[in-house]
């Protein structure tokens, strides 16, 4: 594609040193720049990609797009912001395959995961050929992906979008983050139905306050062309925003809403908690809204059994359960928390806890308190400390703790730790990584899944006994 369109899509913008070029490709990292790349100059938070430059065009780069001009022997386009540039060219670069693409999207603190994962079995119920984007993985054409961010970044998400309608996708369900809403990934993403399941306290390492966190939900409800909406009223943020939009389909598992529990008489849905029955909600009301009949409603739900690392049961024949989730913010604690007291009944629940590093440290008190008030015996451990100091991390977590509560730092002893106190009937709960294959150091990433350390906790036990 010839520069001059993708600075036609921009609107009025200053090109400096104007010259013919053949674009063919987008990078905002330099060292994903081939021959013939557009490179944005994005700042961020660590690094600013004006410094890499000089680095793209040797790379390959054959123009710019930056905030301030530099010197370099290539055209650049002059924009006030590069990041809300990317996704304006590379939907235009992509060919707009939101237009064409019919993409069902998921937003909110907790239940975003879990949601898009019923939406996909609707799609695919109903015949929709649907993609998936979100936290575990991606499915384009079928084939599953890895994935690094919930959201992608604009020009990797307009790609995908491209290669899933080449691969004969038609459809796509997907996690819309807060963050990805705010760093203007999500621009020109044409959304049919978007999803909000809740928002509670988590982030604010990011947004700062509430406020700041539920805007940047409510910005992808009200942008342009404005999505049909589906919204949780059981949330207070939810009915705020419903009672702004006027046209939102709600759902709720108590309270008025349009849709409640009763839309799901009849649906043998598999996943456990009341949590989960908002998040099938959530689910059947965005595919009303893109006009799926009920039975294939009802198909989709039922074909769900499980999602990874979402109250997923690890099963080695011991005689309680052992449940690992990604609760890692206190609306998710709490909500696991309660659903495996449902399941335990006059047993106990064993909790397992931690809180990851660099980010929200207002959250760490209120998961002491909520586990060590919930569950009969809860366990602080590590999560992914990053560069934090581990223990520092857990002193924050204890301080909000009411009551007696164990400290296990490293997590595999933990978990361990938790297997080894359980008897018959009880619930141990192993909460905040969910199906993450790694934990994060401040100078590595070593392998570690909760899952497995669960597995091999409890084959050792089995053994020992």
């Amino acid at each position: 594609m010839m520069l001059e369109r993708l600075v036609a899509a921009l609107g009025p913008v200053e090109v400096l040193d104007r010259a013919p070029v053949d674009v063919r490709d987008l990078a905002y990292d330099a060292r994903s720049v081939t021959e013939g790349s557009l490179f944005f100059c994005v700042p961020g938070a660590r690094a600013d990609g004006h410094d890499f430059a000089a680095a793209a065009v040797e790379a390959g780069a054959v123009a710019l797009v930056v905030e301030r001009p530099l010197d370099v022997g290539v055209p650049q386009v002059v924009v006030p912001s590069a990041r809300e540039a990317m996704a304006v060219a590379a939907d235009a670069f992509f060919g707009q395959p939101t237009e064409e693409l019919e993409v069902a999207g998921v937003t909110g603190t907790s239940g975003k995961t879990t949601t898009a994962f019923l939406l996909y079995a609707i799609l695919a119920a109903a015949g929709r050929r649907p993609g998936l984007l979100g936290t575990i993985e991606a499915r384009v054409g079928g084939e599953r992906r890895g994935v690094v961010r919930t959201t992608p970044e604009a020009i990797d998400l307009q790609r995908t979008f491209r290669e899933m309608l080449d691969a004969g996708d038609r459809s796509c369900a997907m996690e819309a983050s807060s963050h990805a809403a705010a760093q203007h990934r999500l621009d020109r993403t044409r959304f049919r139905a978007l999803v909000f399941t809740n928002l509670s306290q988590d982030h604010l390492d990011f947004h700062g306050d509430m406020e700041s966190y539920f805007a940047a939900k409510r910005a992808l409800f009200v942008a342009e062309p404005r999505p049909r909406a589906a919204v949780n009223v059981g949330d207070a943020y939810g009915r705020r925003l419903a009672d702004e939009l006027g046209d939102a389909l709600t759902f709720a598992v108590a309270g008025d809403a349009e849709l409640g529990p009763d839309a799901l008489d009849g649906v043998d849905v598999k996943l456990r908690g009341s949590f989960n029955a908002e998040n099938a909600l959530g689910a059947l009301a965005a595919a009303r809204l893109l006009g799926i009949d009920d039975a294939a409603i009802a198909r989709g739900l039922e074909s769900v059994r499980g999602v990874p690392g979402r109250f997923e049961s690890i099963d080695e024949g011991q005689p309680f359960s052992v449940v690992v989730d990604y609760a890692h913010k206190p609306g998710a604690l709490e909500n696991v928390l309660r659903a495996a007291r449902e399941l335990a009944g006059e047993h106990r629940v064993i909790c397992v806890v931690g809180a990851g590093g660099d980010r929200d440290r207002g959250k760490r008190p209120v998961m002491g308190r909520l586990a060590s008030e919930l569950a009969d015996i809860a366990i602080v451990t590590s999560d992914n400390p990053r560069t934090e100091d581990p223990q520092a991390i857990i002193d924050e977590i204890v301080a909000g703790a009411v009551g007696e509560v164990e400290v296990v730092p490293d997590r595999a002893e933990a978990i361990a730790r938790a297997v080894a106190l359980a008897r018959e009937g009880d619930v141990v709960l192993i909460a905040g990584k969910g199906a993450e294959q790694g934990q994060q150091f401040a100078d590595r990433t070593v392998p570690f899944d909760d899952r497995v350390a669960a597995s091999e906790a409890l084959r050792a036990l089995g053994a020992a006994t």
